[in-house]
């Protein structure tokens, strides 16, 4: 309880399982309802990853990525923010002084 509002608080682990429950069919979009109780959802693990993933390919800086995630270093991070290939294509694209100069 919330010595504040009185209210109850939702632990950590009811609130992984809320999340992967009711994201089951985003995380399966094939399936029916149906089989709902049969598929695994999101976790929020997975929701951080891509969170470090998008950030990276908006160009979120090396030192602000483990500062967001809260990681000791970049290190670690190298399994979480990986960039797609058209995120990386993009990110030459428009570093590419050559295709500046014909716009």
């Amino acid at each position: 309880m919330c010595s504040e509002t009185g209210r109850a608080r939702l632990s950590c682990r009811r609130t992984e399982e809320i999340f992967e429950e009711n994201t089951r069919l985003l995380a399966n979009p094939l399936a029916s309802p149906e089989d709902i109780e049969d598929l695994n959802g999101w976790t929020l693990h997975r929701l951080r990853h891509s969170a470090l993933t998008h950030g990276a390919e908006g160009g979120t800086s090396t030192p602000m990525l483990p500062a967001r995630s809260r990681h000791a270093s970049v290190r670690p991070l190298e399994r979480y923010a990986r960039p797609s290939v058209d995120a990386v294509a993009r990110h030459v694209a428009e570093r590419d002084a050559a295709a500046r100069r014909k716009r």
